[in-house]
């Protein structure tokens, strides 16, 4: 039971690495094998949600913490298997060793949760990232344009280089402190041992977790991987890798007393940066799928600006933002994957009428769109409220108001597109298909985002709780 999800992983990888040996099996198939795993992936995190044990001599810490983002992790793969269930993007024979690459980078999300020591973080977020790498290229696109070698390309060497800064990083802090448990390097640093060598240590660090997180500067990967990845593959891209890149971080800062000065100072600059940089960004994107990806490194300085308190309560408050923009990016990306016929990228204006297509992806796409936007009772709105009243109260006044002003300038292009799916005259005339379950999915998010949204108390009290026990 302890590591009854990471089991469950590993059988579904290899139910799909056996599919992949013998003559290519049929849709049908491998889109029932995925659903299956992703149900019983999720299902696997609840049965195992009380377990508390350390594992290989303290470095693997199965606690309430790292459960509480396994569930948000499970659940999350279970929508991405439904909605992706037929794949548009990637071509047939392919499509088994997509789901392995992809529960392989699940693997490694949900090891790097439980990870406390520097060798298990650098194993487990290599496994994820570089399942993940191989995802980007393996869209079969039928336009004639071969964006997606280009983007993974990059995806690849970027995210190479931003590894070989966190390793390095992590090679200083053994030097320094003689240790990789992150229990003793944080008491290390919470001593105030800040000469230069722990202050370039912890930099280099944070640069491999800010990557994964996309924040600025290292953004630059996200427009174009986004764009070059199938609708399937960004919707993965967009949404469960940010657990891992949040439980981390969250892991990282949390020290037994004090924090550097200098590290709440670099988060809140580097906040602000990726809120102005990713929605003045996103104003002026045509592709619906750039549009997101800016609007991501925007949410993710808002992810940031709640970690600024450095206490519990603004740890649960983040993790209560992430768990809603995950959430609404979902929906967001089932309308994508099934609005797009043949798997090709969608523009605004292909949007246009959505509501006279099918009404219940509309319907969708609007509540997803509203949420991102931060407009009441959704999830956004709240999040955003908590995080800039943590902020407050942690003395970030100034901080607060450009958030504020961010929050204003990200509604027009949110509302763009939903402007467009309920006002604009369709420019096709065939009806979207969409199956039952795929509906009832949508639906569960609307519901999740809406009740989330007008109930936060509970959620946002327990993650408190969860990163209070923190060591």
């Amino acid at each position: 039971m302890v590591i009854l999800p990471e089991l469950v992983l590993v059988t579904g990888a290899l139910a799909f690495f056996l599919l992949s040996l013998g003559k290519t099996p049929s849709e049908q198939t491998t889109k029932s094998l995925a659903i299956v795993v992703g149900l019983v992936t999720f299902a696997a995190t609840l049965l195992s949600f009380q377990s508390q044990v350390t594992l290989f001599y303290g470095a693997y810490a199965v606690d309430q913490y790292s459960q509480l983002f396994k569930v948000m992790i499970g659940f999350a793969l279970a929508v991405v298997m439904i909605f992706g269930q037929n794949l548009k993007g990637i071509s047939i024979s392919v499509r088994p060793e997509y789901y392995l690459f992809l529960l392989l980078s699940v693997l490694g999300l949900m090891m790097l949760v439980s990870s406390v020591e520097l060798i298990a973080i650098f194993i487990s977020l290599e496994l994820s990232s570089f399942a993940l790498y191989l995802l980007v290229p393996m869209r079969d696109d039928r336009t004639g344009i071969r964006v997606q070698m280009e983007a993974g390309m990059k995806y690849i060497l970027f995210g190479v280089m931003a590894t070989g800064f966190m390793l390095y990083g992590m090679s200083l802090l053994f030097g320094l402190t003689g240790t990789t448990y992150l229990k003793d390097i944080l008491a290390y640093l919470a001593k105030g041992n800040l000469q230069p060598a722990v202050v370039v240590a912890v930099l280099l660090v944070l640069a491999g977790f800010f990557y994964k997180l996309a924040i600025f500067p290292l953004h630059f990967w996200v427009p174009d991987i986004y764009q070059g990845a199938s609708n399937e593959t960004t919707g993965f891209i967009a949404t469960i890798p940010k657990f891992g890149a949040v439980a981390l971080l969250i892991r990282f800062l949390t020290m037994p007393t004090g924090h550097p000065s200098f590290l709440i100072e670099l988060m809140a600059v580097l906040a602000l940066c990726s809120m102005f940089y990713g929605n003045l960004s996103a104003l002026v994107q045509k592709d619906i799928k750039r549009m997101l990806g800016f609007s991501g490194i925007a949410h993710a300085g808002f992810i940031l600006l709640g970690l600024l308190s450095m206490n519990s309560d603004g740890y649960g408050v983040a993790i209560y933002y992430i768990a809603g923009y995950v959430l609404m990016n979902l929906a967001c990306f089932l309308v994508i994957s099934h609005v797009s016929r043949q798997g090709e990228n969608l523009c605004i204006e292909d949007f246009n009428g959505l509501y006279k297509r099918q009404p219940v992806l509309a319907f969708i796409l609007a509540i997803g769109l509203f949420g991102l936007a931060g407009i009441p009772p959704f999830v956004g709105f709240m999040g955003k409220f908590m995080i800039l009243t943590s902020a407050l109260r942690a003395d970030h006044l100034l901080v607060v108001c450009l958030a504020a002003i961010n929050t204003a300038i990200a509604i027009y292009y949110y509302l763009s597109v939903v402007k467009a799916a309920y006002t604009a005259d369709p420019e096709a005339t065939t009806a979207v298909e969409v199956s039952p379950l795929v509906q009832l999915t949508g639906i569960v998010l609307v519901i999740a985002i809406t009740l989330i949204g007008a109930l936060p108390a509970q959620l946002v009290d327990f993650a408190s709780t969860v990163a209070q026990s923190l060591p």
